[in-house]
């Protein structure tokens, strides 16, 4: 039997709700074909913005959406996107499938769907090809209520006040599509735009620097040196980008048609966000003992072969209980890492890599991963509860991983929520949840599972239901404490009262 203690006291630190945020990009049918119909669409919109992508993200308390990206982020000129539509120029998005990017969505249309959905707008602005003077031009356009020219035109194009948005990444993947950069020199830009990156009354930026591409972790010592060190950082936070990729590069391997040693394989590529956010964690510590610059894992999530029959440079994939087990992974390291990873962005929000939303036309249907994303909405802004695992492996020939992960938090109102996630596709784990330092015993038990027949399992336009979170009745209340039996390929998540 498996055996989870957990302390009830907190330790203090609160699983920050921007943990749980999102990425879309210029890419694909993520933002044209998914958020953005158009006014004239039969589909029910407001804006242009579709009406149920906004209902379900609401649903799931998304906190934060970064956006133009990704590499279209660097390639992106912010100008291009204000004023009437009809006006603005056309260009060629090089990065996702040489397709014509007609700048229909830009900055008033993406700050409209946040305010739409309730979140905080990250902005990644453009350091590979772009001036410090753009940026900055931007931060005054979309923040500064002074007499300006940037201000004036924000209010000619039919916008009074500034939106005040504080989270801004200056340059994304500076040390590859982003400008192909070392870690010194893009260190030295990032002070030189930081200095002109403004705060405008009533905004205090929480400015973003371009961190690491997976186990870079010179480019962490640079960059905590350079700038946090110099005693003159305006870095806020350092970003972390890493994919789950079960394959090589050029065959990442299919989405849906997987055996077990693919599963295997994806489930410790997964695991391995733990050994990342440590290491670099670590060295954040030597610069950084107070905690002072957060790790923004704002790209992460699965990378398979597009689908069938889809443009390569869409990047659309679909999304199987295998996704849904490698979010629960995920999203359970970040809260145990907590008191240093303060934001993540899964890569991306509608059909594209591990999107939470797929649509067809009309149609829309909500992934496995999405039923994560609402199932451990519950730790958003609680208290951390500091917990040790111990239990069995699930292995394959030589290899091994531990069969369960797990996080757990108390909330505002002393309702404790534990989540698990058994990766083995084979066998039950029977655990024994020890709750340590409560005033009283747990005197009721419910909780939500998500699972499958089988490991391939997914959601289709046809069936959109296959894969969804249902009743968990594998917990019980004893003398002796908790039992808890884990379905195979399973995530669950418990509310303690």
């Amino acid at each position: 039997m498996s055996k989870i203690t957990i302390n009830t006291q907190s330790d203090g630190v609160k699983i920050d709700r921007h943990i749980y945020g999102h990425f879309s990009e210029h890419l694909g049918h993520c933002i044209y074909g998914g958020y953005w119909v158009g006014e004239k669409s039969s589909i029910p919109n407001t804006r242009g913005i579709r009406n149920d992508i906004v209902a379900a993200l609401k649903h799931i308390k998304i906190p934060n959406l970064r956006w133009p990206g990704g590499c279209f982020a660097d390639e992106y000129h912010w100008k291009d996107g204000i004023g009437p539509r009809a006006d603005r120029p056309k260009m060629i998005n090089t990065n996702w499938g040489g397709v014509t990017e007609d700048n229909s969505f830009g900055t008033h249309e993406f700050l409209d769907l946040c305010d739409q959905l309730g979140c905080e707008p990250y902005i990644c602005g453009n350091v590979g090809s772009g001036t410090v003077q753009e940026l900055s031009q931007w931060i005054e356009y979309v923040n500064s209520d002074a007499v300006s020219p940037m201000t004036d035109i924000r209010k000619q194009n039919g916008r009074a006040d500034p939106w005040k948005v504080s989270f801004w990444g200056i340059g994304n993947e500076s040390w590859g599509c982003g400008g192909m950069m070392t870690p010194e020199f893009y260190a030295d830009n990032f002070r030189r735009y930081g200095v002109y990156a403004r705060n405008y009354k009533g905004t205090n930026l929480y400015r973003i620097a371009c961190g690491p591409n997976t186990d870079d972790y010179n480019w962490t010592r640079v960059l905590m040196q350079k700038v946090h060190g110099s005693g003159q950082s305006f870095m806020k936070g350092l970003s972390l980008h890493y994919y789950t990729v079960p394959g090589e590069w050029i065959k990442k391997g299919s989405a849906v048609e997987f055996d077990e040693q693919e599963w295997f394989t994806t489930m410790k590529k997964a695991s391995r966000m733990d050994e990342l956010v440590h290491k670099h964690g670590a060295i954040m510590d030597e610069f950084d003992p107070r905690k002072e610059v957060s790790l923004i894992v704002d790209e992460w999530g699965t990378w398979f072969d597009v689908e069938k029959d889809t443009n390569p440079g869409f990047l659309y994939q679909q999304n199987t209980l295998r996704d849904a087990l490698v979010a629960s992974l995920h999203l359970n390291i970040f809260n145990n890492y907590a008191e240093r990873v303060r934001m993540a962005n899964i890569a991306q929000t509608i059909n594209v890599l591990q999107a939470v939303i797929l649509t067809q036309d009309e149609k829309m249907i909500l992934t496995p991963t999405y039923h994560v994303f609402d199932m451990y909405k519950v730790h958003q802004d609680a208290q951390r509860l500091p917990l040790t695992v111990e239990c069995d492996s699930y292995t394959i020939g030589s290899d091994t991983l531990p069969a369960v992960s797990a996080s757990a938090s108390v909330d505002g109102e002393g309702r404790i929520h534990v989540s698990l996630c058994n990766i083995d596709p084979h066998s039950e784990q029977k655990v024994d949840l020890n709750l340590q330092g409560s005033a009283s015993p747990a005197a009721k038990i419910t909780g939500q599972i998500i699972t499958a027949e089988n490991m391939q399992d997914h959601n289709t336009f046809d069936d959109g239901n296959k894969v969804r979170i249902a009743e968990f009745k594998g917990a019980a209340i004893s003398p002796a404490g908790i039992t808890v039996t884990l379905p195979s390929k399973s995530v669950v998540t418990l509310e303690i009262k």
